[in-house]
């Protein structure tokens, strides 16, 4: 059994196949104990995200691609094209960067390494992550903690959020005219909601599933908000000037004919719409419609990359880090795999020394003298412990040089010159 990775993300994958692989939140728990129950893997991590799907596991990299097949319902052929199988080294070094945001559409990005946190936890919590998993994880958040600290590669960056207030300025001269949409009020949709409350919006509306969770956004933002359940949606839409929707939900909340009542509602005055969602949503047809401007996470690419630059310099630096953390690792597993064989050499040694022990307290409890007894037990234990090594040398003989080498060096022994 080995370390692996096998995923898809944004350079790899377009948005119509990374939602298809996607795990909503309340299900990845399911998921996980589901991979590791049916025995394709050992140990499993699943991080999913708006712009990656990926595996971490102890096992056989086809066989979590065909779980990743058949657990969502597709044929194995339709996804291989996107996915990137990644063993040991690989998958190692990989962890690392993407928890750095080295592999992040914003380069540097801080989020990513929360999302990684969660998705341990949540795998923790399944009783999925054992002796393999834990430390490559405890290892990548170290590794990230120094990497941030140590160099600049998230300075300076440009964050999903703040990007969604300048697509949305790029459209309305000024936000404070505004009505606001947030469809969800998750992590993301606070984050978001929160740039934009900055610029002080009109109106703020919050639609969610449950109206407690909508009420409490509202409550935080400190400006005129009000909350909504989602189904309240096409009544309240064409109010809106701004619609910013993430949600888990694995069907579209909005659709076309949905956007089209509101535009004739809104006297065709135009409405920004910003799908962050994966699944979509949003319906990708609206986005035919007059007046309607809909952009996706994948669209916010070129406004994140401001700043780029100067953190691709400091990224050489934190890429320099990660390979020597990656080499660190692998002498640490491979110190590892030694454990078992020296316990084992400690648990025989200790068994000759109770062995020649007990003969000896025998010895002494009949009036033998203390002298000779001792003599006698150094002599048994030294027998006792050179028996195995010296037998196996005999029956090597010259044979087997490397085996003769390896005893010279655990016993620090200077060889003798051969006769020539």
């Amino acid at each position: 059994m080995q370390l692996t990775a096998v995923g898809l993300n944004h350079q790899t994958a377009p948005l119509s196949i990374r939602e298809k692989l996607a795990f909503p939140a309340d299900g990845l728990p399911n998921a996980v104990s589901a991979l590791v129950d049916g025995r394709n893997v050992q140990e499993a991590v699943i991080l999913s995200t708006c712009n990656r799907t990926e595996v971490y596991g102890v096992g056989d990299a086809e066989n979590i691609i065909q779980w990743l097949a058949d657990y969502h319902k597709l044929n194995v052929e339709e996804i291989r094209p996107y996915l990137y199988t990644l063993d040991s080294h690989d998958a190692v070094r990989h962890a690392f960067r993407v928890a750095c945001g080295l592999d992040s559409m914003v380069l540097g990005e801080p989020q990513i390494l929360g999302q990684i946190k969660d998705a341990v936890r949540i795998a923790q919590e399944q009783h999925t992550v054992d002796t393999w998993l834990n430390a490559l994880f405890q290892k990548t958040f170290a590794v990230a903690k120094e990497v941030r600290t140590g160099t600049a590669v998230g300075e300076n960056s440009v964050s999903m959020a703040a990007a969604s207030v300048k697509m949305a300025e790029q459209i309305f001269p000024s936000i404070a005219d505004l009505n606001v949409l947030f469809i969800g009020a998750g992590e993301m949709i606070e984050l978001v909601a929160t740039y934009f409350a900055a610029k002080n919006p009109r109106l703020i509306g919050v639609a969610n599933r449950t109206l407690p969770r909508a009420q409490e956004l509202c409550e935080k933002l400190s400006v005129n908000a009000e909350p909504h359940l989602l189904s309240e949606l096409p009544d309240i839409l064409y109010e809106y000037d701004v619609v910013v929707s993430s949600t888990a939900s694995q069907l579209p909340l909005v659709g076309k004919g949905m956007v089209e009542r509101a535009l004739k509602q809104r006297q065709n005055m135009p409405v920004f719409m910003l799908d962050l969602a994966v699944p979509r949503d949003i319906e990708a047809e609206v986005a035919d419609l007059n007046d309607a401007y809909l952009y996706s996470v994948d669209d916010i690419a070129n406004i994140v990359q401001s700043g780029q630059q100067a953190r691709k310099k400091a990224a050489i630096e934190a890429e320099t880090m990660v390979e020597q953390k990656v080499s660190e690792f692998e002498e640490w597993q491979r110190s590892r795999q030694s454990v078992p064989l020296i316990r084992a050499l400690r648990d025989e040694g200790e068994r000759a020394r109770r062995y020649v022990l007990e003969n000896a307290m025998k010895q002494l409890a009949k009036g033998a003298p203390p002298e000779e007894v001792l003599e006698r037990l150094s002599v048994q234990l030294t027998n006792k412990l050179l028996h195995s090594p010296t037998r196996t040398l005999n029956k090597a003989g010259a044979k087997s040089s490397e085996l003769v080498d390896a005893v010279a060096q655990i016993y620090a022994l200077e060889q003798p010159k051969q006769n020539k």
